[in-house]
């Protein structure tokens, strides 16, 4: 099983984001991902920190799109793809709308319209080809000089509109608040399906707590990420996965309990794990050990 962790780029200090790359790589794990929140930017931490951290992959789950035009983005990911030798995965999504168009200004119409031609302009650019590309809503005009080969394209594609768009024009797709049930029944199938004769990579990233303070555990997902059943493009994938809110998706319990969910989200179609570390220092480094040894 291929498992990797998230590391929270939002860390006291870029040196202690590097920190827990190294440690991470040091555990065995096989990449290491951040996120783009309101904090540090996404690529420039893996740049930065994946230079120092050799051997393991490098993902970003993921960096918005509206913002960023993707001639913008091309150079960025190929100027990180470069850095790192080869080891990017680019994870890439439109975010949600009250941040894109309350924060940003900009409009959230038609999400996988925007999806698709941002995609038909980007993956061309990675892969070193100009482009000349008009429509309503994007205008591309030209290359990146950049000679490195392209990362990997994956999309925070949880709809059917959205996973359609990711088989079809991207290397898969990174989901979250997604079970086992979710993933056989409805993203596997749909991507599978777009992507024709390709197989897509089906990145699966979910909260992961070796303990004995099972309940614990689940109430504070369910007070700190309440607003995750308010979304509606989460609210639907939990739909869809049989879960009343978040706290349901989450892989929590004993060594036996935590290895069999995870096997689980594999039989369903995943084809990587990315694990967010939840819990004290201690069982932290429970949920690292069981990780580390079920990873290869």
């Amino acid at each position: 099983m291929r498992i990797s962790v998230f590391v929270d780029e939002m860390g006291p200090s870029l040196e202690a984001v590097v920190d827990q790359f190294q440690g991470a790589a040091k555990a065995g794990f096989a990449g290491v991902w951040v996120g783009q929140r309101t904090g540090r930017d996404a690529l420039t931490t893996l740049a930065v920190a994946g230079c120092r951290t050799p051997g393991v992959e490098l993902g970003t789950a993921v960096v918005p799109t509206y913002p960023r035009h993707p001639l913008v983005l091309a150079a960025q990911a190929l100027t990180v793809q470069e850095v790192v030798g080869g080891r990017l995965s680019l994870g890439l999504g439109v975010s949600h709308r009250h941040i894109i168009e309350e924060q940003y200004g900009y409009s959230f119409d038609r999400p996988a319209r925007h999806l698709r031609e941002y995609l038909s302009v980007l993956v061309p650019l990675l892969r070193g080809e100009s482009v000349s590309y008009g429509s309503e809503t994007l205008t591309a005009v030209g290359a990146v000089d950049v000679a490195v080969a392209p990362p990997s394209v994956l999309v925070g594609a949880l709809g059917p509109a959205m996973l359609r768009v990711a088989g079809e024009l991207a290397d898969g797709t990174v989901t979250t608040w997604a079970t086992a049930s979710a993933l056989a029944e409805h993203v596997v199938p749909v991507i599978t399906k777009a992507a024709g004769a390709r197989t897509p990579r089906v990145v699966a990233s979910t909260v992961v707590c070796v303990t004995s303070r099972e309940d614990d555990h689940r109430a504070w997902v369910t007070e700190n990420f309440a607003m995750v059943g308010q979304l509606p493009v989460y609210r639907a994938m939990l739909d869809r996965g049989h879960a009343a809110g978040p706290q349901d998706t989450v892989i929590i319990g004993d060594e036996a309990v935590v290895e069999r969910q995870i096997r689980r989200l594999f039989d369903a179609g995943a084809t990587e794990l990315v694990a967010v570390l939840l819990g004290s220092e201690e069982e932290q480094a429970r949920t690292t050990a069981l990780l580390a040894a079920l990873s290869g």
